[in-house]
């Protein structure tokens, strides 16, 4: 535990100090220019992969970077409410869905009911992917390849949550007017390389 305060001993004598100018600029509000949609995985970490800095991004993250459906409801909506805030209040340009690999939501798709026992809610969660889950298993050659399988199952995620934001009139519009960019980025943990969603093309192109 005690290494959690010293890292905060070290940011406010280090890196505060050397970004004390931005911090004092951004202390009243905010104006990203980004909505990040990552994954909850501690090895994803957004500002780090797009070079950004204090202020630029609006990060939502969860278990598979999943997107649910539109819809108005009473419920406790965390994911949709920041969705909302990020696009009507903060107006941001962009919006982007970042899978990677070795995605433990992703491979959570393909667990039995025993496994996922333990996790009822996390068993809740990835059904907003069963679109995904559903294709992968068209194709019996992926089920009996796990590591393709899990490389096709996180791309495909991405890309259906991408059409998950569509279903948000107020994106939808915004976005067929050219006035919001969506974009779907599929993250190489092991090296480092980021591919980019070519939706003409329909599929990732690395970043270079």
């Amino acid at each position: 535990m005690e290494y959690l305060f010293d890292g905060v001993k070290e940011f406010s004598s280090n890196d505060f100090q050397r970004y004390k100018e931005l911090f004092e600029s951004i202390g009243k509000s905010q104006s990203p220019h980004t909505l990040f949609i990552g994954c909850s995985d501690s090895r994803v970490v957004p500002n780090l992969i797009t070079n950004t800095l204090p202020g630029d991004l609006f990060v939502i993250r969860n278990i598979a970077n999943i997107v649910p459906y539109y819809r108005e409801s009473s419920d406790f909506l965390a994911t949709t409410s920041a969705i909302e805030y990020a696009v009507k209040v903060l107006k941001i340009d962009n919006i982007l869905v970042c899978g990677h690999s070795n995605c433990g939501g992703c491979n959570a798709f393909y667990l039995s009911d025993e496994q996922m026992a333990e996790v009822p809610h996390t068993k809740k969660w990835i059904q907003l992917a069963r679109p995904v889950i559903d294709k992968v298993k068209s194709y019996p050659n992926l089920m009996a390849d796990v590591i393709k399988r899990e490389w096709v199952t996180e791309q495909l995620n991405i890309i259906e949550q991408m059409n998950h934001l569509l279903t948000y009139p107020y994106i939808r519009e915004l976005h067929n007017a050219g006035n919001l960019n969506i974009l779907g980025w599929y993250y190489l943990i092991e090296t480092g390389e980021v591919f980019n969603y070519d939706k003409e093309k329909r599929k990732f192109i690395k970043i270079q």
